[in-house]
């Protein structure tokens, strides 16, 4: 295990009613925010009114920026940071999933930004100033709630870039499993996928003596295949979204990766899937997943990789047969596929009809100058081979 530092300041208020602690976590602070939320389901669900009306009875002033879409575009960006600037906004707070707290994110560091905020995903310059944000999470998957973390995506140049800055961590973020009942399925399914995928990418290390975190990852990806199950039956049982709410924060706070090497291959070839395509983030993860698992497992001749895929068929699929290594590992993999199809997530590219990818574009997008992945090595000629595989 590797030297670390882990420091995670933001406030978490999880369970029911915890939105009574919202004005309070603002106005001794800030007068002047920006609300920032996607499609009117935070309506539906009644949220919108309930924030107007705690936010009105403290006379704090808001402004609000709405339709932010699933994969954020840099458009939203740009109009966003006008709107803080034109009206003197001291504080963001975002309502929604991961595309609206990121995008909430992105406004936060380009509101300092001298120039346009695309710059700061393509040149990953260094900003030491942002606009403080606060969260409501309304879907359970990202874990942008509780880590400084944020993708946008540019659909003009059909580009996808990722950015990391401790200074965007939310001061405080608002759990409330119930705000996620109305989930659709599909997405419910996409996020517990991107649960997992998160997981996935600190768990598969080639780091040694990491048994805590290991251990603790293996908990997590066991509550989301029981819960999975669950959630998926009974949409507004508060138990599984409770628990599906917490492991998302869990999976990418930090914890899990403290002191390894870390992997996201996977995410980067979603990235560049999905910037294309424009497909449900964790569809793509869902696709890809199962097939670069089996890909950098192969013939299972790296004794650390194959070791560590020996492990979670046993100690989270709970796969103890008299088997050799490798099939035990194979055996995992298919376990996984098979959860997945179970609570509805597709298993290859033709299920959310990309029918004839540009493989070889694709791959351009995710290497461009140099190889990916930390467990396993992988130029273009493999990302080129694993997509194919998910055709």
């Amino acid at each position: 295990m590797q030297n670390f530092v882990y420091d995670i300041p933001t406030k978490v208020f999880f369970g029911k009613w915890q939105i009574s602690h919202l004005v309070d976590q603002i106005k001794p602070f800030w007068n002047k925010i920006l609300l920032t939320y996607g499609t009117w389901s935070i309506k539906k669900i009644w949220l919108y009114d309930q924030i107007i009306t705690l936010l009105k009875e403290k006379n704090i002033q808001y402004r609000e920026l709405w339709d932010i879409l699933p994969n954020p575009d840099i458009s939203s960006v740009r109009e966003g940071i006008e709107l803080c600037k034109r009206n003197e906004i001291q504080f963001i707070l975002a309502v929604g999933g991961g595309s609206v707290i990121d995008a909430s994110k992105a406004i936060a560091l380009g509101y300092f930004y001298p120039g346009d905020p695309r710059d700061m995903f393509c040149k990953k310059t260094a900003i030491t100033q942002a606009l403080p944000l606060g969260t409501i999470l309304t879907l359970a998957a990202t874990g942008s709630e509780m880590d400084p973390y944020l993708v946008i995506s540019d659909r003009e140049k059909q580009e996808k870039r990722d950015y990391g800055n401790p200074i965007v961590l939310p001061k405080f973020s608002i759990l409330d499993p119930t705000y996620t009942y109305s989930v659709s399925p599909k997405q419910t399914v996409a996020g517990i996928v991107d649960i997992m995928s998160h997981i996935f990418e600190q768990y598969f290390s080639p780091t040694s003596a990491t048994e805590v975190q290991d251990s603790i990852a293996e908990g997590l990806l066991q509550t989301c295949i029981y819960y999975g199950h669950q959630v998926i039956a009974d949409p507004e049982n508060y138990d599984a979204r409770a628990n599906l709410m917490r492991t998302s924060s869990l999976a990418l706070n930090g914890l899990l990766g403290l002191g390894k090497q870390q992997d996201r291959a996977s995410h980067n070839i979603e990235h560049a899937l999905s910037a294309v395509y424009n497909i449900t983030h964790g569809d793509g993860l869902a696709i890809i997943f199962p097939r670069r698992m089996e890909y950098v497992l192969w013939d299972g001749t790296n004794p650390i990789i194959l070791d560590k895929f020996v492990d979670f068929a046993r100690h989270v699929r709970h796969i103890h047969r008299i088997w050799d290594d490798l099939d035990i590992a194979r055996a995992g993999i298919e376990a996984l596929r098979n959860f997945r199809s179970q609570i509805g997530a597709p298993r290859k590219l033709s299920d959310v009809d990309i029918l004839l990818p540009d493989f070889d574009m694709l791959a351009d997008k995710v290497v461009v100058n140099w190889s990916i992945g930390g467990f396993k090595s992988l130029e273009k000629k493999d990302i080129i081979d694993i997509l194919q595989q998910c055709a």
